[in-house]
């Protein structure tokens, strides 16, 4: 029988010694959460650099005969319980410079393992051969391919040098700046002020999304000026670095490597001051470390702490809460559950996956759902650890979907940073990558989300036109006027309007917020609305129609976006604060649509001559009012267009929903201008492109008609339209059918829901701030908080940004 070392030695050939480039997983499974503090520990596989815990590297051995394996373990260290914390430089949580999140520390062990026998070689040892050895060094000494990822993302929050500074020019106007005593030159702000470099002037800073902060004059003189470059008064001290220098053109945060000269130039010994305001980075964290976390967080109540199958939580990779709020819903419906979990086991994604299954989304999906409800990950973590006494804790570890993220957002460069993003748009971009997956399949869960929504437009000349598509939210506009507490409302406006007269300021426990019912939205979903400058077949004019909204099928899962953004008086958008009542059952019946009803007749289709004649043009009222608040010219334009100039408000809130979409930067299409008709002309250069990706002609055309022109979304509607060779026009609607072409096969039923999740928001914007989830389970309500998982005692029904219904079956 072979020694070990000869085994080894015969094997040389499947051992590869990794490039610098070479992505080496080592801190994490591929296929589950298990990690080198497993009790099995980590096994690298030493040709593809894959990781794998103990119960499936026999899975990688038979997939690819690939035999030895580098085996890392680690074991907890005892740590002083009065180790001092560090103070976080980054906002992020988990990494160096971020928030500590009070991990214990680990020493770790290795050995060479050879498949299938687990003969084991110790390491180091000068024994072992000389390509093993230089293996394992360059395994150990390089960023782990998780690790990496992670820490690149945050490279550009770093400040760079700006390339205003080196040859900023400044005038010599007799400027001496004193060691005190600042004000805004324009107004009489004493704080939050910014010396421009170039003439010496002190200015107030910008105006917050809460009306707090400056009055912009610092923003409007750069306009006025084009002097480039300001710091913060305050935030200089002798430690230059720490000063907060602003690019307006740059429009971020820099460098001034010349900051000493400049600010010597206007008199001012930056050695002798004292630092009196935080930096702009400081104040963001000092918001996210001291949150008004109140209801959402349910920080006063007495939270029991749980454990098991389904309560598995999701620790933060630095301001990923947006991500892990939004997966815990989702995995808490049936048909996630049942596609990734009851349905698919971790072996059969495993064998179904490519060569690299980190970057495969059924793989890692699979994963995610067997880390979530398996109850595996879901244990306490010890509080005490020594020999004598070792207690289960009240908190657990959670899994790092770490993996999970880098594949989820590998097409959207928003969601692959680690700054904060929007729940909502996640929640979309999850849904169509899992739709985009399937192709068509009819085990494609992201169907249980998605809905038909029809558009009837009545023109003046009594004639109708119908148009539909698909979506899988229904956004909700919330009308203050219909707030059922105006009386107390009355009172707090007084009472807060007599306290600014007195220079005081309303405590928390005083505020009064409106309470509007979640009814009272639905019912502003479906009311009619005027529709500007619509153009009519039967008039041959643009006139003035009459639009309302309804539903062609009822999904099995309905999520709810609450738009808590509004414009202000001055046009300054702001984040309602603001209460929804939510009852437990809500019944939408009346909202559905059933197209065209006997009696009606339709708008005669648009001749192709006449298309030039019909095209909208952006309203400039609309447009100038956009781009005042900082917009992009063309974006605005597009808004306006899009929501037929309905006004600055509809056009704000398209815009807030659609910044990131993959056309928003190309320029104006005939399919952007031409509205709302029952036109059947399609760019024929469009046709062909969709000809060339193999579809047919007569479904190339259905789709951009459905997809109002866009190519894209007219690809995602024939994979989401299984058989839309045999459905009806779908903007063509000449019966009172309740489906069509555009929700075919999609899941329908009663209009009655049970609620049964809410992702809720803390923070001044959706890009800020903190995701917190409650969803019932097993007939209570849970609060998932990052890792923290525990029995909800209040939940804050009332204050949802998402809210999530099950249909109830009759």
């Amino acid at each position: 029988m072979a020694s070990p070392m000869d085994l080894l030695r015969s094997n040389l050939s499947r051992v590869r010694i990794p490039e610098p480039t070479t992505r080496i997983f080592k801190q994490e499974c591929c296929v589950s959460f298990d990690t080198p503090k497993s009790e099995g520990g980590l096994f690298v596989d030493m040709n593809s650099f894959l990781a794998f815990g103990k119960e499936f590297v026999d899975w990688n051995f038979g997939k690819t005969g690939n035999p030895v394996y580098l085996h890392i373990k680690q074991t907890r260290k005892l740590v002083s319980e009065d180790r001092p914390l560090k103070k976080p430089t980054l906002l992020a949580i988990g990494i160096d410079g971020g928030f500590d999140n009070g991990e214990p520390e680990y020493e770790e062990a290795y050995s060479i393992v050879i498949l299938p026998g687990y003969i084991s070689l110790p390491f180091p040892s000068v024994e072992l051969p000389e390509k093993v050895r230089l293996a394992v060094d360059a395994i150990l000494l390089a960023e782990g391919a998780e690790r990496k990822e992670q820490v690149a993302a945050w490279v550009a929050e770093k400040k760079q040098v700006s390339q205003y500074a080196t040859n900023l020019q400044q005038i010599d106007n007799g400027v001496v700046v004193p060691p005190s005593g600042w004000k805004c030159s324009k107004c009489d702000k004493t704080e939050n002020l910014w010396l421009n470099l170039t003439d010496g002037m002190i200015l107030c800073g910008r105006r917050n999304w809460d009306g707090t902060g400056g009055n912009n004059h610092a923003v409007e003189h750069y306009k006025e000026t084009g002097y480039p470059l300001a710091v913060k008064l305050g935030t200089i001290t002798a430690d230059l670095e720490g000063a907060d220098v602003f690019s307006y053109p740059e429009d971020e945060g820099v460098l001034d490597p010349h900051l000493a000269q400049h600010l010597a130039f206007f008199g001012i010994d930056f050695s002798s001051l004292q630092k009196t305001e935080m930096t702009t980075a400081e104040r963001e964290l000092d918001q996210n470390t001291n949150f008004d976390w109140n209801r959402i967080q349910e920080s006063g109540q007495e939270v029991e702490p749980l454990f098991g199958p389904g309560y598995t939580g999701l620790a933060n990779l630095g301001n990923s809460c947006y991500m892990a709020a939004t997966m815990q819903v989702v995995f808490s419906t049936h048909s996630f559950c049942a596609r990734y979990y009851m349905n698919q086991s971790l072996k059969l994604a495993f064998e179904r996956a490519p060569a690299d299954p980190t970057v495969d989304l059924n793989m890692q999906l699979t994963k995610l759902a067997h880390g979530l409800l398996s109850g595996k990950y879901s244990i306490p973590v010890p509080e005490k650890d020594d020999d004598a006494n070792v207690s289960k804790g009240s908190r657990q570890e959670g899994i790092r979907p770490r993996m999970f993220k880098a594949v989820i957002a590998a097409s959207h460069p928003e969601f692959s940073s680690m700054r904060q993003q929007d729940a909502l748009e996640f929640f979309q971009h999850f849904l169509d990558q899992v739709e985009r997956a399937h192709a068509g399949n009819l085990e494609d869960p992201s169907r249980s989300f998605k809905f038909g929504i029809e558009d009837r437009i009545l023109c003046p000349s009594g004639k109708v036109t119908y148009s539909r598509r698909l979506d899988n939210i229904l956004s909700l506009n919330i009308p203050l006027h219909e707030a059922t507490n105006k009386a107390q409302l009355e009172a707090f406006y007084k009472l807060k309007a007599q306290k600014v007269s007195e220079g005081k300021e309303v405590s928390s426990d005083q505020i009064v917020r409106p309470r509007v019912p979640l009814e009272a939205c639905l019912a502003n979903f479906s009311a009619p609305e005027e529709v500007q400058d619509f153009f009519s077949s039967a008039l041959k004019s643009k006139t003035t129609a009459i639009k309302t909204a309804g539903l062609t099928s009822f999904p099995d899962y309905l999520v709810l976006h609450m738009r808590k953004f509004v414009m202000e008086e001055g046009w300054v958008p702001k984040k309602l604060d603001v209460y929804i009542d939510v009852p437990d059952v809500i019944d939408i019946s009346h909202m559905r649509s059933n197209g065209l009803q006997p009696g009606e007749e339709l708008l005669p289709e648009v001749a192709e001559d006449e298309v030039g004649s019909t095209k909208l043009v952006a309203n400039e009222d609309i447009v100038a009012q956009l781009v005042s608040m900082g917009f992009n010219y063309l974006h605005c334009q597009k808004a306006a267009i899009r929501t037929s100039n309905a006004g600055v408000e509809e056009a704000m809130n398209w815009l807030l929903t659609h910044m990131d979409d993959a056309d928003i930067d190309i320029p104006i299409s005939e399919a952007d201008v031409t509205p709302a008709t029952a036109s059947s002309t399609v760019d024929q250069s469009k046709v062909d492109t969709l000809v060339s990706f193999g579809f047919s002609e007569e479904i190339a055309r259905k789709a951009l008609k459905a997809s109002g022109g866009d190519i894209e979304k007219a690809t995602d509607w024939i994979f989401s339209n299984p058989d839309p060779s045999a459905s009806s026009d779908v903007n063509a609607t000449t019966s009172n059918s309740t489906s069509s072409s555009s929700d075919v096969g999609l899941p329908d039923g009663g209009g009655r829901y049970k609620l049964i999740g809410l992702v809720s928001h803390i923070g001044t914007s959706t890009h800020c701030g903190h995701y917190v989830a409650h969803i019932l389970k097993d007939g209570r309500w849970v609060i998932f908080n990052d890792q923290k998982v525990g029995a909800s005692v209040n939940p804050p029904k009332d204050m949802g940004y998402l809210y999530f219904f099950e249909r109830l079956n009759s």
